[in-house]
């Protein structure tokens, strides 16, 4: 597995935050629209095109994360095969992290932006590690 350095550089960059964070996930696969044309469908079947579907999402301390392999062997536990994970940092207040209402809101509002394809403010991963230029 490739420990991309775009990942580490997003740990550190959480890790060196003066308000503790919380790092969220939201792990997604590619499907086929409903009511797809033509057209979608072949370049679905290229690898190219259809929406985003999450399937699972997760937030941790990013001292929780040793390295992107570990955040892909907990996932490979947890849930289903994903092809994409989008990351998205929440910072706490006062030396404290995030209390678990504003997670579980950032995280739903999280799902509803990948759903609705609004990915421009993540980062996103494929499942080598690799750095996605998608949003």
């Amino acid at each position: 597995m490739n420990d991309n350095s775009h990942f580490r550089q997003l740990l550190a960059a959480a890790a060196a935050q003066p308000e503790p964070q919380r790092l969220l996930f939201v792990f997604a696969c590619a499907e086929l629209p409903d009511h797809a044309t033509p057209e979608q469908r072949e370049r679905f079947r290229s690898g190219r095109g259809g929406a985003l579907a999450p399937l699972m999402c997760v937030d941790k301390a990013p001292r929780d994360i040793p390295d992107f392999h570990a955040l892909v062997s907990e996932s490979e536990r947890a849930g289903p095969p994903w092809s994409v994970v989008f990351a998205a940092s929440l910072s706490g207040q006062a030396g404290r992290p995030p209390d678990k209402a504003r997670i579980e809101l950032a995280l739903e509002t999280m799902v509803e932006a990948v759903r609705d394809g609004r990915i421009a403010g993540f980062a996103a991963y494929g499942p080598q590690g690799e750095f996605l230029d998608i949003g």
